[in-house]
């Protein structure tokens, strides 16, 4: 073994003094190395040996370099790529021109792929590449697919168009995927124009034909209620209907609570305790009670306790895991659960025995968690309260409505007391708040956007959000110390990149952050968000620090939460919704009965990594179904405005044109060849939009007027033209007649 890890250790060493090597982080250096998963410790034991040994050093941008040539190397301007190793396997990215992208996991850059690489590659594919160029013009490497090594979909959604000839064509709805899809006569099952339809490939095409299919399910019509958002879902690969196997075995779970089922349970049910959740929320998965006791809050955070009822392996728990998390759309909610287990049982409803998970924590003025006790219980919810009857409680002191809730008034002025103390705990440690105003839409009986409205967040709904965030933290710590396999909710630091890009921003504004890139704290960009309250840029610089960040994942390494500035976090508080909650309630209630043996910790341990995995895929895949249902109708919206004058901000600059975002949160691009008179070019460093010669300069931030110019909702796009640019008589007159070319 020791005569192995030499071998390994010089191997290693021989790289870094090879004159091709180029500096590398240490994750691309074990992807380069094809390092195995099992070997992967190994490789970082030897690595931190080569740093103490001061062979190799880490620099600041945390790429590893021979230790003498720390002065000497440029960052920035290397390359991510080592040229002794050209092949990699990653995710194609197609995109609305026939070029694509390769993303690879670990490395920091992807790759470019023109159409003539790309052999047959779809949107989703996973492809073995070869580097066959280091830079390009666009200073991205090139490579060629070289081997399609598994496809992402069989299945296509798109929308049908017959011709005269009997076949058709299918357009895809994900507009990254550019070829149509050739259909068959006989395998059309009767499709006309204008039907959504899911296809079956039969053939992936190659460079002289397009590839072909089967039509084996007609949705709708295109102008059906409802149609365009159960495209997007089952484009999306959401599962929209439970199996029949699933609904029986929910039907049988769901009996009401027996004695037996109490048995060996804390009785809470003579502990006051109240749901607070938005009116029309039908899944109740947590309620909270508050007692004074000496000089303590004693907080209980009550959650439905899911797994009595969805037992591991079972066809449930299957379903739920392919699930991951419920969907929350403009129309509907595709839940995790079948109905009878999330609006029924599992839910908390006033009135109801229910069994639940409680976290009690007795909490001191300072908002420290001074003791706690986490057991199963048996609950009783007094009253079902909505966020708008608490804000005008505890914010707007409403005396009629305090008068109707007149026993549980004084429990909702302790609980804000205690929020606000808990929440300025978190502001002192460095704890990031973005507080957007999420967009609601409103659609008439059709399904149809009538208005975006924002859902505001109020006293209310920060005061459940302060208990939940405590809670989580509570569970994560605890467990985290235990050392038992676990799944917590990670936050990793943000790229420095990204920060570098953010600072060259808001410098624009006049304002900035301090320390290097690779050591930004959270409180600095607390303190940022501060400065930029109530100012014209606040919602602009906003989004573009919550883009500057990394998403949040779920991972059985406890590695702290960036965003939350908290070194234990997890989700514990919504297992009908969330399938990791679920997960971490199994292993709670196994360490509570005392049967977390070795066995079952190395169960959970086989297990945990790839549950990390498959949640987080999941909740993107459900994010972006969320995302591209609120893209469309935000322009089904927009389509009732063509050629009206809003003011709008420019939210972001690139090559192609401005995307100015309105006042309600539409967003729309007006393209550089609508800019008539000069020509125009990016400039990167200062993110402007420069006329070359008369013209002007568009910077981020800038107020300006535009005019709706053209709605497409097959890629739910708006485009935009400007409405104060000084186009010229003729021109101004060519746009306000509504044509959709220049």
């Amino acid at each position: 073994m020791a005569n192995n890890r030499d071998k390994r250790k010089k191997l290693i060493l021989e790289l870094f003094h090879d004159d091709m090597y180029v500096p590398m982080r240490r994750r691309e250096l074990a992807i380069f190395m094809q390092v195995s998963e099992e070997n992967r410790a190994e490789f970082d034991s030897i690595i931190d040996e080569l740093i103490n040994e001061h062979e190799i050093t880490v620099t600041k941008r945390g790429k590893l370099i021979l230790f003498d040539e720390k002065e000497e190397v440029k960052e920035g301007q290397g390359k991510t790529i080592n040229p002794l190793h050209p092949s990699f396997t990653g995710k194609y990215i197609g995109s609305k021109s026939d070029y694509g992208f390769v993303e690879v996991e670990g490395l920091d850059e992807d790759f470019y792929v023109s159409a003539e690489d790309a052999m047959n590659a779809l949107h989703g594919d996973t492809v073995e590449i070869e580097v066959v160029k280091e830079r390009s013009k666009n200073g991205r490497a090139m490579a060629r697919v070289i081997n399609i090594v598994e496809r992402s979909k069989d299945v296509i959604v798109g929308t049908y168009e017959a011709s005269d000839k009997g076949y058709g064509f299918v357009v895809c709805d994900n507009n990254k995927l550019k070829d149509d899809i050739f259909i068959p006569v006989e395998h059309s099952k009767g499709a006309v124009t204008g039907h959504k339809v899911i296809v079956e490939l039969t053939s992936y095409g190659d460079k002289n034909h397009n590839p072909e299919g089967k039509v084996t399910e007609i949705i709708g019509h295109i102008n059906d209620p409802g149609v365009d958002i159960l495209s997007i879902v089952l484009a999306m690969g959401i599962p929209n209907e439970f199996p029949e196997k699933v609904l029986n075995q929910a039907e049988r779970a769901s009996k009401p609570v027996s004695e037996a089922d109490m048995a060996g349970r804390k009785d809470l049910r003579d502990l006051t305790m109240v749901t607070i959740d938005s009116e029309d929320a039908k899944d109740l998965d947590d309620a909270v009670s508050l007692v004074m006791n000496d000089d303590y809050y004693e907080l209980g955070v009550h959650i439905a306790d899911v797994s009595n009822y969805v037992q591991e392996n079972s066809a449930i728990d299957v379903e739920a895991y392919k699930r991951g998390t419920s969907v929350y759309l403009a129309d509907r909610v595709i839940p995790m659960l079948p109905h009878t287990l999330s609006n029924g049982i599992c839910s908390l409803n006033a009135g109801e025995d229910r069994l639940a998970l409680s976290c009690i924590m007795d909490i001191d003025r300072n908002g420290n968690v001074k003791d706690y006790k986490i057991l199963e219980s048996v609950i009783k919810v007094d009253r079902r309260m909505s966020y708008t009857n608490v804000k005008k409680i505890i914010e707007d002191n409403d005396e009629e409505t305090i008068k109707e809730y007149e026993e549980l008034a004084p429990m909702f002025f302790k609980m804000h007391e205690l929020a606000r103390i808990l929440r300025q705990k978190r502001k002192n440690r460095g704890s990031i708040d973005f507080d957007f105003d999420e967009t609601k839409l409103v659609l008439d009986e059709n399904g149809k956007a009538i208005d975006i409205k924002p859902y505001e967040r109020n006293e209310a709904t920060k005061l459940i959000e302060e208990f939940m965030l405590i809670a989580n933290e509570t569970i994560a710590q605890h467990f985290y110390w235990l050392e038992v396999p676990f799944l917590y909710r990670v936050h990793e630091e943000p790229d420095e990149d990204r920060i570098e890009k953010l600072k060259t921003f808001i410098r624009n504004f006049g304002y900035t952050l301090r320390g290097g890139n690779d050591d930004i704290h959270p409180k600095q960009l607390q303190k940022l968000l501060e400065k930029i309250a109530e100012s014209p840029e606040e919602m602009l610089i906003s989004r573009l620090t919550l883009r500057s960040m990394k998403k949040a994942k779920y991972s059985p390494e406890c590695a702290g939460h960036f965003g939350l500035a908290c070194d234990y976090y997890c989700h514990f508080t919504s297992p009908i919704r969330r399938y990791p909650d679920l997960f971490i309630h199994r292993v709670i209630k196994d360490w509570i009965r005392g049967r977390l043996s070795e066995s079952k910790q190395d169960h959970y341990n086989e297990i945990v990594g790839q549950t990390a995995l498959d949640t987080s895929r999941t909740e993107r895949r459900a994010e972006e179904c969320e995302r591209e249902t609120i893209k469309l109708k935000k322009a089904e919206y927009m389509q009732k405005h063509l050629y009206e004058i809003f003011e709008g901000v420019i939210s972001s600059i690139t090559n192609w044109g401005l995307y100015v975002e309105l006042p309600n949160t539409c967003e729309g691009m007006v393209h550089v060849s609508t800019l008539v008179g000069d020509f125009y070019r990016f400039d990167e460093n200062n993110y402007e939009l420069v006329g070359e010669g008369t013209g002007r300069t568009f910077k981020l931030g800038e107020r300006v007027k535009i005019m709706v110019h053209d709605v497409d909702l097959s890629s739910r796009t708006v485009d935009f033209i400007l409405a104060d640019f000084d186009y010229g008589e003729a021109e101004h007159d060519y746009y306000r007649s509504g044509r959709n070319e220049f």
